[in-house]
This record gives C-alpha cells, sequence and structure tokens, in this order.
C-alpha cells in the first residue's frame, strides 16, 4: 500500500508533465511573441520545409536566444538536419550537419563552425530557389539517418526556457 502523501505526490508531478495545449497551439503562441513580419515569415518558411521534408520530425525549442524548429529523422536533436530560428528581426534556416562539406557556388551560406551554416531568409521565397534547394539536397544525402517520408509528420516540444531574450526588436 502506497501512503496518501506520495499518493499525492505522484499525481503533482504527472500533471505537471501533462501539456496544457496541444504542440501546434503552443508552437503558434511561441511565434506570436514575435512581429507580425518574422512571424509571417516563419511560417511560410516552416510550410515549405514540411512540403520539402514529408515525415520528418519537428522539434520546437524555446530558447533564450531564439526560437527553433529542428527537422530531422528521429526525435534526437542531434539528428536534426535543419532547423528553422527565429531571432527579433530575422529568420534564418540552419544546416545543423555537414555545413562546410556543403558545395555553396552561391555563396549563400554564412557561419564558420566546424558543423552548421545558416541562410538569413530576408524572403521566405529564398528556399524556393535552385541554390538553397540544391543545399537542401545535399544536406540530406550527407545525412547519416535519412528522413522517412511515409512516418507521420510529428510535432514535439522539446524545451521551453523560463528566460529569454525580448522575442521582438528592442526600440532605442
Amino acid at each position: 500500500m502506497i501512503p496518501a502523501r506520495a499518493k499525492t505526490a505522484k499525481k503533482k508531478s504527472a500533471s505537471r508533465a501533462a501539456p496544457t495545449s496541444s504542440p501546434a497551439a503552443q508552437l503558434d503562441a511561441f511565434l506570436g511573441k514575435f512581429t507580425p513580419d518574422v512571424a509571417a515569415q516563419a511560417r511560410t518558411a516552416l510550410r515549405k520545409m514540411r512540403a520539402r521534408l514529408p515525415g520528418a520530425l519537428e522539434l520546437v525549442y524555446d530558447n533564450y536566444n531564439a526560437l527553433a524548429i529542428g527537422f530531422g529523422p528521429t526525435d534526437r536533436a542531434s539528428d536534426a538536419i535543419f532547423s528553422i530560428a527565429l531571432f527579433p528581426r530575422w529568420v534564418s534556416l540552419f544546416f545543423l550537419m555537414n555545413g562546410p562539406r556543403l558545395r555553396d557556388p552561391d555563396a549563400c551560406l554564412e557561419g564558420g563552425g566546424k558543423q552548421a551554416r545558416h541562410i538569413k531568409l530576408k524572403d521566405p521565397a529564398l528556399l524556393d530557389s535552385p541554390a538553397v534547394q540544391e543545399l537542401i539536397a545535399q544536406a540530406l544525402e550527407l545525412s547519416e539517418k535519412q528522413i522517412d517520408p511515409t512516418q507521420p509528420r510529428r510535432l514535439i516540444i522539446k524545451s521551453i526556457s523560463a528566460a529569454q531574450r525580448p522575442r521582438r526588436p528592442v526600440s532605442k
């Protein structure tokens, strides 16, 4: 028999772990913290990436610096191949693996890290450009784990940081 106190503690921790709303509603609320322009750009970029990557699992991190939505074959962050990251003034597409190995004749990629590169999406239509589509194809080819296009799309809220930088540009 479990003491009454233990039963109560168990119920509290279980209710704390239960989400208060669906992952889609949570993501929508996270996007709503940004300016309408940045949020609209992100929604368009997400729609385009979802169409390009059927079966990808979407991992949402509402972090201190940015809101990031990763796309990968599993629910592990280390397997994510791409992410859409929102900052107060722009949206970026990150190539999370093999960035330095990507052939980039049009010099679209920014960054100098050992693993990742990114493109600032001044316009989400940039995702449709042949140069960016080629970079996406290369990244998918170089990925050790492949996205199963028959797998149902899932949106997973992985973390929400209690402390966050402002999501809108700070006025001076």
